[in-house]
């Protein structure tokens, strides 16, 4: 059980230290994340910048997932769910491209239009403050990956045992402090997990805490 996201991440910093983990740069999935990547990426002497995605919410439902996009379009699809709903490739193709657009503008403005860092030959760390489904998860990775990083490392406090291990295919190294056979949601291993607003994940990223 974690106090806040900030305990989280100050936990996750000293594993990834005494595992002596090295990074070029840490990224903070917004916006929960950015209090749990400030201390990783502080410990690690690393730049923390975002790596942004968004849910592809299914028709008429937008809280189901039927996957997510990153915002360079790098996408997972949950194609069980997208079979049993018999969704059309023309729904997907439309919510990628307004999912990704929606993608692009939440890192822009984070990053005040500011390109994404240059990846290539860079050893990297993306980090969440918990993995449930690991829809955004696995769009981030791939954007990562896609971008000729040397080294991926997924790292978060907690998540689903089942989830962290499709997680492992994604990623060089999947790294989380607790995997609890019990897990139903993250917020259940927080005693305080409230909303972060845009502006204390600006900064987060700024360097504020």
């Amino acid at each position: 059980m974690f106090d806040d996201r900030t305990d989280a991440g100050e936990q996750l910093a000293a594993e990834l230290e005494d595992r002596g983990l090295k990074a070029d740069v840490v990224l903070g999935i917004p916006r929960g994340a950015l209090p749990v990547a400030r201390p990783v990426a502080d410990a690690l002497g690393a730049e923390l910048d975002v790596v942004v995605a968004r849910k592809m919410g299914a028709p008429n439902n937008p809280e189901l997932a039927l996957g997510a996009v990153a915002s360079d379009g790098s996408v997972w699809h949950n194609d069980d769910l997208i079979d049993r709903m018999g969704v059309s490739e023309a729904y997907l193709e439309e919510i990628r491209d307004e999912e990704a657009e929606n993608a692009r503008t939440k890192a822009d403005r984070y990053r005040e239009g500011d390109e994404l860092p240059n990846f290539d030959g860079q050893r990297v760390v993306v980090v969440d403050d918990g993995v449930a489904t690991g829809a955004t998860a696995t769009a981030c990775l791939r954007q990562v990956v896609d971008a000729d990083a040397e080294h991926v490392t997924l790292a978060v406090p907690v998540g689903s045992p089942r989830t962290l291990s499709d997680l492992e295919c994604e990623a060089d190294e999947v790294i989380a402090l607790e995997t609890p056979q019990s897990f139903r949601a993250v917020g259940q291993f927080y005693r305080n997990f409230g909303q972060v607003t845009d502006e204390e994940a600006i900064d987060y990223l700024e360097g504020g805490s």
